[in-house]
């Protein structure tokens, strides 16, 4: 569907990919009639050739570079900042498809206030009643509307306060989005949540390996960001609770089995008592979400973040074990 360009004559859009296939087609078809451009990380399936058919210019990015988001949506920053006509910028993953009046509910928002650097919607997760992995990701995009602290890779940006913030660190294979929008706060720009509908991602994760690797990721990306931005207390607290429940408590529920085998049987009651502690925080997390899912829901939620905090540490210690080594992912 292409928008009315009395709405939006001033936005153009970055989308990014890789391997996308259809869902590319479908991303592309949401934003037809405004300028676009592809920006494609070594596919395989013809993603350059689909968003060239679309009228989309298309960047195919060099492998000897290495692949992330954050170099992909810097590609795209460089070639639309070029065009001084361009005032606002779309950011979007291949894997996502605009809603019809976002855009609109966007840049009227950006233009009643023009201290705002970006703006961002609901993103919905697209059936979300096909597997549990795709209703956690549809509970990640819920953000609260109003002022935000950060915002994810689907973003509609002021051209202004991407030229003031610079580009994404392209090193960063994760939290990657956080970090600019961190350091776009930092340059005084504003951040706003809209309840207006912003589009539907179609994360393809119907199985539990893809979301592990996912989570490794995130933890990955709480590493980074909260060695980058040490006065964000989210970012640190974030760590914290990976070290503790992923951490500290296995070592404690180990250290209290090996005891209690090979000294005083005594010490299984550490053991156990770490048992107590994740049994517990497991109650506490299905009560508190028992009032917005159900019971049933709630519980498989505490049950996968339990189980995440440790696919979160593998993602933080391989952070740091890169960082060791002068490794770039």
């Amino acid at each position: 569907m292409a928008f009315p360009d009395v709405v939006v004559p001033d936005i153009a859009v970055v989308v990014i990919g890789r391997n996308e296939g259809e869902r590319l087609d479908h991303c592309l078809r949401s934003v037809a009639g405004l300028r676009t451009v592809y920006v494609d990380s070594g596919s395989s399936d013809g993603s350059a050739d689909r968003a060239r058919a679309a009228g989309a210019e298309v960047i195919e990015l060099d492998a000897a570079g290495g692949f992330s988001a954050a170099r992909g949506r810097n590609a795209g920053i460089e070639r639309l900042l070029a065009d001084p006509a361009v005032v606002h910028v779309q950011f979007l993953d291949g894997d996502t498809r605009l809603d019809p009046g976002w855009l609109a509910a966007g840049k009227a928002a950006l233009d009643a206030d023009p201290a705002l650097g970006a703006v961002f919607g609901r993103l919905r997760e697209q059936d979300v009643g096909r597997s549990i992995y795709r209703w956690l990701c549809d509970l990640e995009w819920a953000v609260p509307p109003g002022p935000a602290e950060a915002f994810g890779g689907n973003v509609l940006a002021r051209a202004a306060a991407l030229r003031d913030a610079g580009r994404y660190r392209a090193e960063m294979i994760a939290g990657e989005d956080p970090d600019y929008a961190l350091r776009m706060r930092g340059r005084g720009w504003g951040l706003l949540s809209l309840a207006a509908p912003m589009g539907i991602h179609d994360s393809g994760i119907d199985h539990f390996g893809p979301w592990w690797r996912r989570t490794i990721r995130a933890g990955r990306g709480f590493a980074a960001l909260a060695a980058l931005h040490p006065d964000a207390p989210g970012y640190a607290r974030g760590r914290a609770r990976i070290l503790f429940w992923a951490g500290v408590v296995p070592l404690i529920a180990i250290a209290g089995l090996a005891l209690g085998i090979a000294a005083d049987r005594r010490w299984l009651l550490l053991a156990l008592a770490a048992l107590l502690l994740v049994a517990a925080q497991t109650v506490r997390v299905t009560a508190r979400e028992s009032r917005r899912h159900g019971p049933l829901r709630a519980f498989a939620l505490s049950l996968f973040l339990a189980i995440g905090k440790y696919a979160e540490m593998i993602g933080l210690l391989r952070y740091h074990r890169d960082g060791r080594r002068g490794r770039t992912p």
